[in-house]
């Protein structure tokens, strides 16, 4: 009996080298055991790296500790979990998803149809929802004309940001659009990001409309780092100060699709009302960072001391 209980706690040790724990910061910041581990569940489920990266980084902080920490089996369970969701999610838009990789000079830009937009952004984004009244663009692949690496456009709405951007750079609130979701599949080529921001900016300013600057919201805790924005010539302005992230049902949820979901953003009432198990990240987060880009002349770069740290 000893020797078979043994057997099994050895049986249940990782491999030789790789951590019992993992701190969300290696995770985020592509940790080598991390990366290994988001590849072995795609190739196991059939998804894409990169989007299961993401989505599980976006459920991770609901089980890590005040520390910041979690288990090898706490993250296996989230990347098993993530890898079914989104192995369903592709099903429901297989024939949107490009297959094949072209060099970035055989991409063809576009604005794109916004119901396969839409599908895409609701299906396959980690927010797994499309900002309505959006503008799209996209790279599409030579062949079957499907989208590479797209995003969105949209008024914004953000009235903190857009009331200190107004007092700060002196461009009206209603000047200014926001990239709401940026989306790029794994056979997207390097630079595609950069490459299609940079159409979309000369798109905007030809078009002959009102709109002076885009914004955007950069979160490192799902492993982005904005270097696809620098590479396009936009610049850190502001950081906002995070909130904790919320789920229903051990999926997270943002505040306007609690809303849009169950008419409020209040998780007590939400748990009142619908019986679902609601809960909050607990371990410290980081601050997202808002770029921007000046449709018109050079987008000036901001010290870090002069960046003003704002309220969600």
């Amino acid at each position: 009996m000893c020797a078979l209980a043994a057997g099994a706690e050895i049986a249940a040790l990782p491999p030789t080298g790789s951590p019992a724990k993992f701190s969300l910061e290696e995770c985020r910041r592509g940790d080598a055991f991390f990366d290994d581990l988001v590849r072995e569940f795609a190739l196991r489920h059939g998804v894409e790296p990169r989007a299961l990266g993401v989505r599980t980084l976006l459920h991770l902080p609901r089980v890590a500790g005040h520390s910041g920490r979690v288990t090898r089996r706490q993250l296996e369970t989230e990347l098993r979990n993530r890898a079914v969701d989104l192995r369903a999610d592709q099903a429901k838009v297989l024939e949107l998803i490009p297959s094949d990789a072209y060099s970035l000079q055989d991409l063809r830009f576009a604005e794109y149809d916004a119901q396969e937009a839409a599908a895409i952004f609701s299906h396959l984004h980690y927010l797994r929802s499309a900002r309505a009244g959006s503008r799209n663009f996209a790279l599409l692949d030579p062949v079957h004309g499907r989208p590479v690496t797209l995003c969105s456009v949209s008024p914004l709405e953000w009235t903190a940001v857009g009331k200190q951007l107004q007092k700060q750079f002196g461009v009206p609130m209603a000047r200014m659009w926001d990239v709401s979701r940026v989306y790029s599949f794994d056979v997207a080529p390097s630079n595609a990001i950069s490459h299609l921001l940079s159409k979309v900016r000369t798109v905007m300013r030809q078009s002959g409309g009102s709109v002076e600057l885009l914004t955007t919201a950069v979160d490192p805790n799902l492993g982005f780092t904005g270097s696809s924005y620098r590479a396009a010539n936009w610049q850190q302005w502001l950081s906002i100060r995070p909130r904790p992230y919320l789920y229903v049902d051990a999926r997270y949820m943002s505040p306007r699709q609690l809303r849009s979901t169950f008419g409020t953003a209040n998780l007590a009432e939400v748990r009142i009302g619908s019986g679902a198990l609601v809960e909050q990240s607990r371990t410290r987060l980081l601050d997202s960072a808002m770029f921007c880009c000046r449709l018109r002349g050079e987008t000036e770069y901001v010290p870090v001391e002069e960046r003003h740290r704002l309220r969600r």
